[in-house]
């Protein structure tokens, strides 16, 4: 449980440093939360849970497989903004069109025999 905790609190004080930093410096918050530390995290607690390297190894291959559809929310919800859409409805917009990113890229990966 104690385990638990500190995974939750460790990964919390990222997210709110980006968030944080992003108020003072959009370029520095910018950059905090680009960096992998998600990817990063989730790798260093399953090898914490499971010392299975191969896990570990799948979970890369598959965050590099679903990156680019990821990208999706990112490069949508900036146009949405700039062309007026009020933020929840751009934010939720996004999320959808991600949402169908993934699923493509899901179908496309597996018919090409990729699985994640």
């Amino acid at each position: 449980m104690i385990e638990q905790a500190i995974k939750v609190l460790l990964t919390s004080i990222l997210v709110v440093s980006a968030s944080e930093a992003a108020k003072r410096n959009i370029v520095v918050g910018a950059m905090i939360a680009s960096l992998p530390l998600t990817s990063l995290l989730a790798m260093a607690w399953l090898y914490a849970d499971t010392r299975d390297p191969e896990k570990v190894a799948t979970l890369a291959d598959g965050i590099f497989w679903l990156i680019l559809p990821s990208l999706t929310l990112l490069l949508v919800l900036p146009l949405l903004l700039r062309k007026g859409v009020p933020f929840a409805a751009s934010l939720a917009i996004s999320v959808a069109l991600t949402a169908a990113s993934y699923l493509a890229a899901l179908a496309i990966l597996k018919w090409f025999g990729i699985h994640v």
